[in-house]
């Protein structure tokens, strides 16, 4: 067996950070940048009178930052050649997003909105996948282009963890001789949807409560007549993207189905084991930079005419952390690896347990270290000057929102004793 990365993935490595340097880290050192990264960061991106919102000159940095990072050919590297990407694999996905988090904060990867240099991308295969060739040609170009921006309309204000039970409905509707549908219900946290050209609305459109058949998602222009904002959920991190949006009487033609009519989910799950894997990697490499940082701090401090680093209060905890890293460095690259080697059916049957015991563990464990950290370095930990309260905020949604831990334990379990999975009885 042989656990060295290839080689190839290291050179890789070595030319991503020869880009941050070069462009990405210049970038965010003019016109004063680090205001958005130092203990200004919080302020800086939120424009607190405008409902909390990120300031316009935020979000005008982030899209400059992945401009660069397109041309340099490194934005879509995730992404099929067909699109323009390096068919970047699991493994290789991992490992990349493991060694952005573990440089600490910067413009290169800022988990906070989903933003890095080497994107994610979740939507495209999906639509290529399982829409129509009349989507797959609007949205794909539309997507990379950033011309078409996707938001997300699955969870609701009663409903989070199951969508099965959603409430929001989709009825046949014909309107000027036109077939399609009248939608009506309520959608929380529609990430994005102040600037999104599209909502991907998910609605009942047949089937009773508690079944996965009978929903459907429409492609809901963000604009439309009944779609309104009704408040930005102020969250632990801010800026906030994160609304809850309502739509009455919104009516969509038929062509507006993603996908099969009754068979929506199957959009919503498409993606669900690689945005595991890569959240869990990104939470092991800012784990990984907290436990170096207060080491690094440790020695350097001297209370009381010593090193801070020679009391076993200070050494064991990091001992801990560091430990359960390299185990977990181990798992997630095991996974990911495996993940490679079947098609992605498969991967739900054979490996969906491993990858969420990846990802709770890798944001459990990132809170602990933040947390840690925060110990190591005492009152200067605890202040915006430092990131790791910034670190602690952020990947504590993790343990909510790429599916809540007890929902991941909760799947562990069903692979464990028999209830689903290649095993079940």
């Amino acid at each position: 067996m042989d656990f060295d990365l290839p080689p190839d993935l290291v050179a890789y490595l070595a030319e991503l950070d020869d880009f941050i340097d070069r462009e990405i880290a210049p970038l965010q050192a003019q016109d004063d940048n680090e205001r958005f990264f130092d203990h200004r960061r919080e302020w800086a991106r939120t424009d607190f009178d405008n409902g909390g919102l990120p300031r316009p000159e935020w979000e005008a940095l982030l899209a400059e930052a992945r401009r660069r990072a397109d041309r340099a050919g490194h934005l879509r590297f995730g992404l099929p050649a067909e699109f323009g990407g390096r068919n970047g694999s699991n493994l290789w996905m991992a490992v990349i997003r493991e060694h952005f988090a573990a440089r600490g904060l910067g413009l290169h990867n800022d988990l906070q909105n989903e933003h890095s240099i080497v994107a994610n991308n979740p939507f495209v295969l999906a639509i290529r996948d399982l829409c129509s060739p009349a989507h797959r040609d609007e949205l794909i170009p539309g997507m990379l282009e950033e011309r078409v921006r996707l938001t997300f309309g699955l969870t609701e204000p009663q409903h989070g963890s199951d969508a099965t039970h959603m409430e929001t409905r989709a009825v046949p509707e014909v309107r000027n001789g036109q077939p399609g549908f009248r939608i009506d219900g309520e959608k929380m946290w529609t990430t994005g949807m102040h600037t999104a050209t599209h909502c991907v609305l998910f609605a009942r459109t047949s089937g009773r409560d508690g079944e996965a058949r009978g929903i459907s998602a429409f492609l809901v222009p963000a604009h439309a007549e009944g779609v309104k904002i009704e408040e930005y959920l102020w969250t632990f991190n801010m800026p906030t993207d994160h609304p809850r949006v309502s739509f009455t009487k919104v009516w969509v033609p038929d062509s507006a189905v993603l996908g099969k009519l009754d068979g929506g989910l199957a959009l919503a799950q498409h993606f669900v084991h690689e945005n595991r894997i890569r959240q869990a990697a990104s939470s092991l490499g800012a784990a990984d930079y907290c436990v170096r940082e207060s080491v690094k701090y440790a020695r350097e401090r001297k209370p009381f005419g010593e090193q801070l680093a020679r009391n076993q209060g200070i050494q064991f905890p990091l001992v801990e952390l560091a430990t359960q890293i390299e185990m977990l460095r181990l798992l997630i690259r095991k996974t990911a690896w495996q993940m490679d080697q079947m098609p992605k059916p498969e991967v739900e049957k054979r490996l969906s347990d491993k990858v969420s015991m990846c990802n709770y563990q890798a944001n459990r464990l990132c809170c602990e270290a933040a947390d840690r950290a925060m110990q190591v370095h005492g009152g200067l930990g605890y202040s915006r000057h430092k990131p790791f309260e910034h670190i602690y905020r952020h990947h504590r949604r993790y343990r909510i929102t790429e599916g809540s831990e007890e929902i991941q334990m909760r799947k562990v379990a069903g692979h464990l004793f028999g209830y689903m999975g290649a095993g079940k009885h």
